[in-house]
């Protein structure tokens, strides 16, 4: 039996679902607005010196099997980051555990730093001083020599 209804035209040309052999996909739509519990931008966890001490003697007193993987999981740790902290807890206490300063590090200015800027300066300006009495005097040595005076060496020059 043949049916008679007509086939519906989509508008690039294709005759519905089945002229394609298969079903359409469903399109999901994206929600209108963000989750307001994220971030925007995740952050780095930082633990301070005293609950990396806390942790750290929790999972000293754990002696039931499985107790230090219990605080693992609770605290969100991996067992490397418990390795490390022993190390700077071994190491020197609350200073080693104190997160350190990150970015470039602030030099302690030297005594003697003010001194040399200030000699520095002062040999600029004597420097230049230099130059121009040494131009004054071949200026001096130019005039005599056109004029016919004859000089007399110095001391230091021959």
């Amino acid at each position: 039996m043949i049916s008679h209804m007509p086939m519906q035209q989509t508008p690039d040309g294709e005759a519905g679902a089945a002229a394609s052999g298969g079903r359409r996909p469903t399109v999901v739509t994206a929600p209108a607005s963000p989750s307001p519990e994220l971030s925007d931008r995740p952050r780095r966890r930082t633990f301070t010196a005293q609950d990396k001490l806390r942790i750290l003697a929790e999972t000293d007193r754990a002696t039931a099997t499985g107790g230090i993987g219990a605080i693992l999981r609770r605290e969100g740790l991996y067992s490397s980051a418990l390795t490390d902290w022993r190390r700077q807890r071994d190491a020197g206490a609350f200073t080693a555990l104190v997160p350190g300063k990150r970015g470039p590090k602030a030099t302690d200015p030297s005594p003697l730093s003010a001194e040399v800027t200030a000699l520095q300066r002062d040999n600029a300006r004597l420097a230049l001083r230099l130059t121009r009495a040494e131009a004054i005097i071949d200026i001096q040595k130019k005039v005599a020599a056109l004029l016919g005076i004859p000089l007399t060496p110095s001391d230091g020059e021959a």
